[in-house]
């Protein structure tokens, strides 16, 4: 999901136009497959894998720890990152095929599940990939609309009060900042509600039954995994952030390095946030720590923090949605190679700006595709549901699954060894995972169903 970061990489593999080239053996200038020679280091590579990973599902950790309490939300957080570092490292592993220094690489990471394990795993691979791009697009939408409400939300309550009825304004940004922004100012709010209170708040099995049923505290804890695993999701640029690295050492070894610079420095980050916002606001820690309104002061600076969390995600939109419209659009072209509509391009020129392409089937299609997003979003602006069952939809299938049936392809590891047992139970693990925190978002949204009307917004 993937969360939903900056995943900058997809979009530059996606407008990559691949030219052959002859490998110029010791070359200076080109890589062994004819391509310019990569400069990455470990470095670049954890601030890749940080920026794509610190998002938007971030602002939902306070919450999801708030689900299980100090004992329970904290393991499950050091938890999720342990499985994270182990399945990037055996992903990792399956940039080249065959030798792991000189072997072909694999540019993406349906590349690296079609050199390594080929058939229909490819196509579900696929289908999972795009679902999980689609229900991003989603989560966006989502949770940009909302942190939009909240700033003139914020505006009102600091003029009229707390209890004011404010309403919907629209407002519009362009650019794009990093995650770092909102989700520090969420952290340093949570440190000074404690500061302000003097009071460390919540208990060691989380939300108290008396608040929520029996039945809601199973289903939101299952809910709160979904969450963690959605903030931890980056698999699914792993590989094209490993395809900027250079080489030697193998690519493999400096993502091994890379992955847990950046692990260790998510970890105590979400470590942090999650654990502050639960502190600063108990059982009642909100499903998104910006836009639920525990804090009201100083609005300007929760004014900026929601200005940063709808500049990012306009911005990441664009860059999530471009590999479904890639997709799309040469599988149409394929299909119907004698279409005008689909094919043709319509060429004009804008004065000053020089000529420009318009192709009508793009034009209609992504139009349809934003209209489609933003009417879901509109009927189910469930952020923590949605965020919850996008991590429960790619968690397992793509950061563990895949990579795990990879790397026992690649190593040719055999059939009921030790460690393939090993590999199928952490699989297995964490397919129980996965469902259950389905399971927990559906039955959140089929909850919050039951009191919201679709297209009207509570605020």
């Amino acid at each position: 999901m993937a969360k939903m970061g900056d995943n900058q990489l997809t979009h530059q593999q996606v407008f990559d136009v691949s030219v052959d080239v002859p490998p110029e053996g010791g070359s200076k200038c080109f890589d062994d497959d004819g391509r310019l020679k990569r400069t990455g280091t470990v470095w670049t590579a954890s601030a890749h894998i940080i920026t794509a990973v610190i998002g938007s599902g971030v602002l939902s950790l306070a919450w999801a720890t708030a689900q299980l309490g100090w004992i329970a939300g904290p393991s499950v957080m050091l938890l999720f990152s342990f499985v994270t570092y182990y399945t990037s490292t055996l992903l990792a592993a399956c940039y080249r095929t065959g030798d792991p220094v000189t072997g072909k690489r694999n540019y993406t990471y349906t590349d690296a599940v079609r050199s390594n394990l080929g058939g229909f795993k490819v196509k579900i691979c696929g289908f999972v990939q795009y679902l999980n791009l689609f229900g991003v697009a989603i989560g966006y939408t989502i949770a940009s609309s909302i942190s939009m409400v909240a700033i003139k939300r914020s505006n009102c309550f600091y003029k009229n009060g707390d209890t004011a009825p404010c309403h919907l304004w629209w407002l519009s940004i362009v650019a794009a900042v990093m995650s770092f922004t909102y989700s520090s100012i969420g952290l340093g709010l949570g440190i000074a509600k404690v500061v302000e209170t003097g009071t460390i708040r919540g208990s060691m099995t989380g939300i108290s039954i008396g608040n929520v049923t029996e039945t809601q505290k199973i289903w939101r804890s299952f809910q709160a995994l979904g969450d963690i695993a959605f903030a931890y999701s980056y698999s699914l640029i792993l590989i094209e952030i490993q395809d900027t690295v250079k080489s030697p050492p193998s690519e493999a070894k400096t993502m091994k390095k890379a992955t847990i610079v950046s692990v260790a420095t998510t970890t105590l980050f979400y470590m942090l946030c999650g654990c502050m916002g639960y502190a600063a606001f108990g059982d009642s820690s909100p499903g998104n720590l910006l836009t639920g309104f525990g804090f009201f002061n100083p609005y300007w600076l929760i004014d900026i923090a929601n200005a940063a969390i709808v500049i990012h995600l306009v911005g990441a939109y664009q860059v999530f949605v471009q590999p479904l419209y890639a997709f799309v659009e040469k599988t149409a072209a394929e299909k119907y190679p004698h279409s005008h509509f689909i094919t043709k391009d319509i060429k004009f020129r804008i004065p000053g700006f020089g000529l420009f392409n318009l192709n009508l089937f793009r034009l209609v299609w992504r139009t349809c595709f934003v209209i489609l997003t933003t009417v879901i979003s509109m009927i189910l602006p469930f952020f923590n549901d949605v965020v919850g069952l996008l991590g429960a939809l790619g968690f397992w299938p793509l950061t563990v699954y895949f990579p795990v049936e990879m790397y026992i392809a690649t190593k040719r590891i055999p059939k009921w060894s030790t460690r393939w047992i090993c590999l199928q139970i952490l699989s297995g693990a964490c397919l129980i995972i996965t469902i259950a925190a389905a399971a927990g978002s559906i039955a959140g949204v089929i909850s919050d169903l039951k009191i919201y009307k679709p297209f009207k917004t509570s605020y």
